[in-house]
């Protein structure tokens, strides 16, 4: 199912994080290569691209490193096939708090926007009418 390795440079150029932010989220245990070649270059997999996406969605948000460590595990825990009902139900919940937290920061983002554009919209208005030519 994810047998195909990629190096570094092909999941830095898929994900459009640098190398440096992908080698520092392997650093901090967010996201681990799943191989190594014979010459010790980092293989990815269609899963840790997938993992670093989550990340990359969940920094503009402002979600923490810890945060979004907790929320892999979740994931991965949901994932894993000896997850009994009840702690199915459990991880669930959990995860139903970050999409929570998620759509309020979200909210918060379109108010910090919309004065965003006001501002922007008040100084062409300062502006004038622009030359055309």
């Amino acid at each position: 199912m994810d047998s195909r390795h990629m190096q570094i440079g092909e999941v830095a150029e898929r994900t459009e994080l640098s190398l440096r932010t992908i080698r520092h989220y392997e650093e901090t245990g967010l996201v681990t290569p799943s191989a190594r070649s014979q010459g010790g270059f980092r293989l990815y997999t269609e899963s840790d691209v997938a993992r670093l996406m989550v990340i990359r969605r969940m920094k503009p948000l402002g979600f923490t490193l810890d945060e979004m460590r907790d929320l892999l595990s979740l994931t991965d825990r949901l994932d894993a096939p000896d997850t009994t009902p009840a702690e199915r139900d459990a991880l669930l919940e959990r995860v139903r708090a970050y999409e929570h937290a998620a759509a309020k920061k979200i909210e918060e983002l379109r108010v910090q926007l919309a004065r965003a554009e006001d501002f922007a919209a008040t100084l062409r208005g300062r502006l004038g009418p622009t030359d055309a030519s």
